[in-house]
Order: C-alpha cells, then sequence, then structure tokens
C-alpha cells in the first residue's frame, strides 16, 4: 500500500513573470521555453519524496487552481512554462504521477468554462432533435468528475509518449472519500472565500432589494462564472492593453505610482471630455483623490494583500461561511449526508498555514490547509507567505510539507513537516514517514532552499523595477493561420 496517494499543488502560475515556477531572462521577462531553477529543484525533491513503486500505486496529482496565469500572461507563455513542468515529474524518467486531476482557480477559470462549454455541446450534438435541450451545468460533481480539460489535453496529445494521459477537471469542489464514506477530504481553490468573486450576486441584492446571495455553489458560480472569467481569466491576455492591467496590478502596492497612473488617466479624460462646465484642474484633482482611494484601498482589502496575519479575520468568516453552507450544500446534495471527519484543502491566498476549526454541520472540527503559492507578488518578503505540498495518503490523512516561507534572512530558508490534528489525536503514520524522508540539512532539500531564497530576491528585485518602470513592452500578435 502507497504511503503517499495524493500529492496537491496550488498557485503555480506558470506564465508569470512573479512565478517562482516560471524561467526568467536577463531582464526579468517571462522565458517559458526551459525550466526555472527552482521547478528543477521541486521535481529533485517530488521525486525524492515519491518512492519508485508500479505504475499503478502512484499517487495522482491534483493541481488545485491556479496552474496557469490567464489574467496576467499569454495563453502560449503559460503553456510553454506548464509544459517544463510536465517535462520534468512525467517525461524525465519514468512518470511521477498515475493521473492528473485539475480543480481551476479564478486566475485560470476560462479552461473550466472551455471543458464545460465542450461537454455541453457534445451533450447537445448526441441528442435528437425533438428532444429538449436542459440548461448548461456550471459545477460538476465533487466525488465523480468525468468533465475532461480540452485545453490540457490537447496540450498532451503533442507528445507521443503522453496520448494516453487525460487531464480531468472538477470544479470547483473535488472530492476524496475513505471506503465507509464517513471521512472525506475536500479540494476548493479557495476564491469563494473572498466576497469579491461574489461580485455580481452582491450588486443583485442592492439592485432588487428582497433577493439573496445564493447559498449553494451551482448558484453562486452561476451568477459569477462571466465576471470571475472577465477580470481574472481574460482581460490580463488582451494584447497590449492586457500587458497593461498587468503592470496597473504591480503597482497597486505603491501609492506614488498609483497617482501618477491616475494622472495620466485623469489627464487624458480632461483632454478629451473636460469642458467649461467641468474645469481641467478639478476634474483631474477630484477624480485623483477617488479612484486612488478607492483603488489602494480596494485591492488592499484582498487577502493576499493582508501582510498581518495568515488568514484576516473578514476571510476567516467567508471561510467559515464557505465551509458551513455551499460547501456543505454540495455536499449534501450528492451525499444526502456530511462525512463526520472532513479536512479541507485550499490555495489562493499565498499564504501557507494549517488549523482545527469548528463549523455548524460537521459532528467533528474540521482540519484546514493552505498551500499557499509559487509567486513573488510583494516587494517586501514576508514570512507568512510561501509555498506548500500537501499530501494525501490512503487513509486520507493529510500533511503539509512546507516548501518555503518568505524569510527575512535567506539561511532561515527551510522545508518543514507540518501536520493539523484534532483534540485527542496522535500524529498519523503519513507524518511520520515524510519526517523521516525529509531532511532539511541535506539535498535535495536543502538545495531547494538555498535556491528557492535566492529565487525570491531576485523576482523582488524584478518586480521593483517594473513598479517603477513607466513604459511597456509589446506583445506579439499574429493573424490566424492561413489554409
Amino acid at each position: 500500500m502507497p504511503d503517499i496517494r495524493y500529492v496537491c499543488l496550488s498557485d503555480m502560475h506558470f506564465g508569470s513573470e512573479t512565478s517562482l515556477l516560471t524561467d526568467l531572462g536577463a531582464h526579468g521577462e517571462a522565458q517559458p521555453e526551459q525550466p526555472s531553477p527552482v521547478l528543477r529543484q521541486l521535481a529533485k525533491c517530488l521525486r525524492k519524496l515519491i518512492p519508485d513503486q508500479d505504475p499503478g500505486l502512484k499517487p495522482a496529482l491534483i493541481i488545485n487552481g491556479d496552474v496557469l496565469e490567464l489574467a496576467l500572461a499569454q495563453d502560449n507563455t503559460a503553456a510553454m512554462a506548464f509544459q517544463q513542468f510536465i517535462d520534468l515529474t512525467m517525461l524525465d524518467g519514468e512518470p511521477l504521477f498515475s493521473s492528473i486531476l485539475f480543480n481551476p482557480g479564478n486566475h485560470d477559470h476560462h479552461l473550466w468554462e472551455t471543458a464545460r462549454e465542450t461537454q455541453f455541446a457534445e451533450y447537445v450534438k448526441g441528442l435528437a432533435w425533438e428532444k429538449s435541450i436542459e440548461p448548461a451545468w456550471h459545477v460538476s460533481r465533487i466525488f465523480k468528475q468525468h468533465v475532461e480539460s480540452y485545453f490540457f489535453n490537447s496540450l498532451l496529445k503533442r507528445h507521443p509518449r503522453l496520448k494516453d494521459l487525460r487531464i480531468n477537471t472538477a470544479y470547483p469542489n473535488f472530492g476524496l472519500l475513505d471506503a465507509d464514506r464517513q471521512k472525506g477530504v475536500v479540494f476548493h481553490h479557495g476564491h469563494f472565500t473572498e466576497e469579491i468573486y461574489l461580485l455580481v450576486s452582491i450588486l443583485k441584492t442592492m439592485l432588487f432589494p428582497g433577493s439573496e446571495v445564493p447559498m449553494d455553489i451551482w448558484g453562486i458560480e452561476g451568477e459569477n462564472f462571466a465576471w470571475i472569467d472577465f477580470f481574472w481569466s481574460t482581460l490580463g491576455r488582451s494584447g497590449d492593453a492586457g500587458v497593461a492591467v498587468d503592470r496597473v496590478y504591480e503597482k497597486l502596492q505603491d501609492k506614488e505610482q498609483v497617482k501618477k497612473l491616475l494622472h495620466n488617466l485623469a489627464e487624458g479624460l480632461t483632454e478629451k471630455y473636460g469642458s467649461s462646465a467641468w474645469p481641467a484642474h478639478l476634474l483631474e484633482e477630484g477624480f485623483i483623490e477617488l479612484a486612488c482611494n478607492a483603488l489602494v484601498n480596494g485591492m488592499g482589502s484582498l487577502e493576499r494583500h493582508n501582510t498581518d496575519v495568515p488568514l484576516s479575520e473578514k476571510s476567516e468568516e467567508g471561510l467559515k461561511h464557505y465551509i458551513e453552507w455551499p460547501l456543505k450544500n454540495h455536499i449534501v446534495s450528492e451525499l444526502g449526508f456530511s462525512p463526520e471527519k472532513l479536512t479541507f484543502v485550499f490555495g489562493h491566498t499565498h499564504k501557507p498555514w494549517q488549523g482545527v476549526k469548528n463549523y455548524e454541520g460537521y459532528r467533528e472540527p474540521v482540519l484546514v490547509y493552505n498551500s499557499g503559492g509559487w509567486v513573488v507578488d510583494h516587494v517586501e518578503r514576508d514570512d507568512k507567505y510561501g509555498g506548500a505540498v500537501i499530501l494525501v495518503d490512503d487513509n486520507l490523512d493529510v500533511v503539509s510539507l512546507s516548501m518555503y516561507k518568505e524569510e527575512e534572512n535567506e539561511a532561515d530558508y527551510s522545508v518543514r513537516v507540518e501536520e493539523a490534528l484534532r483534540p485527542g489525536e496522535n500524529e498519523s503514520r503519513l507524518y511520520s514517514k515524510i519526517k523521516e524522508r525529509v531532511d532539511a540539512h541535506s539535498d535535495p532539500w536543502k538545495a531547494f532552499s538555498a535556491t528557492v531564497a535566492s529565487e525570491v530576491r531576485l523576482r523582488a528585485q524584478y518586480l521593483k523595477e517594473r513598479i517603477a518602470r513607466q513604459s511597456l513592452p509589446r506583445t506579439r500578435q499574429s493573424p490566424p493561420p492561413q489554409a
């Protein structure tokens, strides 16, 4: 029986200049034709972690959202960077994983849209002409997933050794159950724990008093999918304008840079629309003051920008609400009950942690794990940010392998094995085995820590330079292929 049955990674953001897993050129631009130093070292650690065993006993890989950066990078850049990961884990020697399950996040939400629309088109194609067409669905089942990832599978078919590998998609929840169906692990990217991803539903309640935000996940996704798809999976890929969106996002952490951007925007509006009724200086000054406050304060409220604690009070409330209502309703709709013991795994915040939470509707306390992320999107290092690998065994015990945190002192970077336990529980067998296997003071773990410390510093420096830069690089656009 294998000791590791599932490996979960999230927030890899392949293609982004801020991703530690995307290689960079001499000037800090994404260079996806080869693997980054951190990706190389991570692959070595995974091969050390996962013992050699028969193909049927190899663990499955769960990539829990934001694997591709589709909000702030071009499709081809993200795809080629992801290919480097596949090369190192599935083609460089024996494949590490028996299968791959993809649970999209907000930054690669569009891949869910293409998968579900392709499946719906296949359903319609196979329907008799006189039959009624059922409404399109917006979520998959938790414990059984049958939706192929159209984009990923098209990508994999390009390599002769990968033609039989299929990446299935679940969204927005994917779950595992033990044989007695009393113990479960549920994976969710984590974006629905923040109100901004419910924006359309919230606006609906403002426009039509008496209406409510849905309490089930199919209602939430059904109302908000277009908003999520537009802002986090489409806008940033819109040619040179998309590059501008990326730069604005990065500059939001520097108020002076935001003021410069808004000054330029206000001048442009004044020149185009200013009149005697709206004197230029009043339009410009008023716009700058209002827009700057709205943008800086609004973006600062997002969990990824909260540097005080691993999870803010507001996000704690969002997490509690999601687990007690949309998630519980999704589980009960499928099983008819909620498992006695539940572990919830999410990412999204880029701040890895684990804990024990008491939630209504669950007989036992819920174990919660956050897998962090693999990007450097702050100039100043903060040890609340980092990346982890979540491991699950056949008993559905869960362990977090904390690969790095953004320590101020580079000598403090170290790989750690961590586990959340309910009151009265002892360390799991999985925890003991991983502790024996991971020696932070020897390679490949030591080499990984040294590499990631150096690369975090380098990316923070490149980010600082991009924030200060006023010009934009141009994206390469191309016409459709000739017949």
